[in-house]
């Protein structure tokens, strides 16, 4: 049986059950309610019993009261958890996921390819020049950018990505209606009026707490396909990040910078370690070409015409740009094109900002 998303906020306040506990617990699927109950820890079984039971004497019941006229409130608030349409499947991925994610903004955002960025919150200003033209040309080529809305690299790279007219997903460490820092509020309220998103596993109104950074870094992460890592001093916060999408199967990259700037030791420490060395875009789309094949594109529909071109597959409704299309196919670049013109010919493909779209069916599946 499905839970609907009070169910999970329920399983989500159970005292005594962290995200890794749940993980597991999901990963058993336990039929819903009976086989939960039997598997929780006895005071968190006996915390959902009640719930359940007798909703009006339990303690979860105010806080899901308050919670659903939070999410009531407003168009643009969303409870995201497993089964919801929006839910990132790449977080399934990691050993603790959160059981639930308070968005606020446009959940689409999350349909498209997702690289992290990150770096110092006090960047030099070839740094914040490199974190703007890389998210630019992130956003220009359908990819988006997450971070943290951090003062620095994480802010530049999400606001450069809006401008563009990309998109951009902030992982929060406090409610995804508190501003923090309070310098961004401007990037705050972008991020929800074009088409960005704010996500947190912490409920709204909870300020920020030094504690929750490192945990809200493994969300960062987790999301995305890859973290390029800016401009990172030697002890930095970005360099546990790394760590993180190292441990999480995502890609490292980082970005060179003179052995005398102290704001780069970070990242050449990295590329030491093995991180990718990345100098301009074709770096990053040469590294992140098989994470863009496999998650991206959506499963083949067999077309009823037996001639239908073998280069829809690697389309989807994200746009994908011809040199990885070039890659990901094996093709001629002057081939692509010329597949690519019949497709849009015939009604398959289109053009769109940041390459290449499929386009639905008449029956309209992909």
């Amino acid at each position: 049986m499905q839970r609907n998303a009070m169910e999970w906020l329920a399983l989500s306040l159970l005292p005594g059950v962290g995200a890794s506990r749940l993980a597991a617990l999901v990963a058993e699927q336990p039929a819903w309610p009976d086989g939960w109950l039997a598997a929780l820890p006895h005071p968190a079984a006996q915390a959902l019993r009640l719930w359940l039971e007798h909703p009006a004497k339990s303690p979860l019941a105010e806080r899901i009261e308050v919670a659903a006229e939070w999410l009531a409130a407003s168009a643009d608030r969303d409870l995201l958890h497993p089964g919801h349409p929006a839910w990132p499947e790449a977080l399934e991925q990691i050993a603790d996921p959160p059981p639930v994610l308070w968005a606020m903004g446009d959940p689409a955002a999350l349909e498209r390819p997702r690289l992290a960025m990150v770096g110092t919150r006090r960047p030099t200003r070839e740094g914040r020049g490199n974190a703007a033209g890389f998210a630019r040309q992130l956003a220009e080529h359908g990819w988006c950018v997450v971070s943290g809305m951090a003062l620095g690299i994480d802010g530049i790279a999400q606001q450069a990505a809006l401008d563009a007219g990309g998109k951009s997903v902030a992982v929060l460490g406090c409610g995804v209606d508190v501003i923090y820092p309070a310098r961004h509020r401007h990037l705050h309220d972008e991020l929800r009026e074009r088409g960005g998103l704010l996500l947190s596993e912490h409920p709204p109104g909870t300020r920020a707490r030094a504690g929750f950074f490192p945990r809200r870094n493994r969300l960062i992460t987790g999301l995305s396909r890859g973290v390029l890592v800016v401009e990172a001093a030697e002890r930095s916060g970005s360099l546990v990040s790394a760590r993180l999408a190292a441990e999480q199967g995502r890609e490292v990259l980082a970005l060179p910078g003179s052995i005398h700037n102290p704001q780069a030791r970070g990242c050449l420490h990295l590329i030491r370690e093995g991180a990718a060395l990345v100098r301009d875009l074709d770096d990053l789309l040469a590294e992140l070409v098989e994470w863009n094949a496999a998650p991206v594109a959506r499963p083949r529909v067999e077309d009823d015409e037996e001639d239908s071109d073998p280069l829809l597959g690697w389309l989807s409704d994200s746009p994908t740009p011809v040199d990885v299309l070039v890659e990901l196919s094996g093709l001629a670049v002057a081939e692509c094109q010329r597949r690519l013109l019949m497709l849009e010919l015939e009604g398959q493909a289109a053009q769109a900002s940041g390459g290449w779209v499929r386009l639905p069916s008449r029956s309209g599946a992909w």
